[in-house]
């Protein structure tokens, strides 16, 4: 994968949680929620959008369009 990976903005307080959870991607525990309130570290989240992103972009190079 070239590129780095997006930067996710979660500043607000609405991304902070006051007990830990297991991140979805990664299972360690975090304070961290993502948009949908999810635990998610945002490294977690910003790393699987760059997979999603990749993985969206060979599709697409490979049938000509995007699949679902």
């Amino acid at each position: 994968m070239t590129g780095s990976a997006p930067l996710l903005n979660w500043r607000s307080s609405a991304h902070w949680a006051a007990r830990p959870k297991p991140c979805r991607y990664c299972g360690a525990d975090t304070n961290l929620r993502d948009s949908k309130r999810s635990p998610a570290h945002k490294v977690c989240a910003e790393q699987a959008i760059a997979i999603q992103a990749a993985e969206a972009a060979d599709a697409y190079d490979q049938n000509g369009h995007l699949t679902t």
